[in-house]
């Protein structure tokens, strides 16, 4: 089925039908384990000779993108972007300046920045565009008086269990705030494939899928669900059979829920 006739064909369709539709396309799309996960980004990086810092611009654009379709900037402007230390994080810290310049305000919580150049030059860039680096935890008490919308970026799909402690305070506020949560293509703390490991393990209202989604994300329930990374070879999209929507337009983004 063709994804662009139908997107315009929506328009004009009653609200049940289109869910029928949005339904099947959900269910004919490849939600990837773990292991074909690590293999798709493989295959980008080895096969099609992508720079682990193009695909990472790529899909913190697209975040930026989905976050601003759900929560605009003069309702939402405050943010405050958790970064973890691997490849999530550096969306993390791409999608803080593309915020910035849209309009938020965002802060960046990184607690165990990469000594790594990539890392580095990404979080120079955040600094020379004067965004503002929360180095305490306490500094994320009142969290709710402090911001208006929470970016979660902590944990890829690289992510085993347990949380290690230098995360764990960040993870107890995302579990017991009340502000709105985007996470980037998996919750962090979540099992990629299984979803909670608990009953504590917060639910974002915003999930961005990268690439393809994961497994994961057959479990989440919130009430906006987008595919990012529009850079997903057409040859790799059939060895995997991804079966992934096509993106309207000029999008860097496509809701999926």
């Amino acid at each position: 089925m063709c994804w662009t006739g139908l997107f315009k064909k929506q328009i004009f369709l009653p609200k049940t039908i289109r869910c029928i539709y949005t339904t099947s396309i959900l269910k004919a799309m490849k939600y990837l384990n773990q292991q074909e996960a690590i293999n798709v980004d493989q295959e980008l990086f080895n096969d099609y000779k992508f720079s682990v810092d193009q695909l990472m611009e790529l899909a913190g654009l697209s975040c930026s993108h989905a976050i601003a379709k759900c929560y605009a900037a003069p309702q939402y402007a405050r943010v405050l972007v958790c970064c973890g230390p691997g490849n999530n994080g550096g969306d993390g810290l791409v999608c803080a300046r593309h915020l910035s310049l849209m309009g938020y305000k965002p802060r960046i919580y990184y607690p165990k920045p990469t000594p790594n150049p990539l890392y580095e030059n990404l979080t120079h860039q955040c600094k020379s565009m004067n965004i503002e680096f929360v180095d305490a935890t306490s500094d994320l008490e009142n969290i709710s008086q402090q911001y208006d919308l929470i970016v979660d970026a902590l944990f890829g799909f690289s992510f085993k269990p347990p949380v290690r402690e230098t995360f764990v305070p960040i993870i107890n506020v995302l579990q017991n705030t009340k502000l709105p949560i985007a996470s980037i293509d998996i919750p962090s703390g979540w099992h990629v494939e299984n979803g909670k490991n608990n009953e504590c393990d917060f639910e974002p209202s915003l999930l961005i899928s990268l690439t393809a989604p994961k497994l994961c994300a057959k479990f989440f329930k919130g009430p906006h669900h987008y595919l990012g990374g529009r850079f997903v070879p057409p040859a790799l999209r059939e060895k995997y059979q991804l079966d992934l929507p096509e993106y309207p337009g000029t999008e860097t983004c496509v809701k999926l829920s």
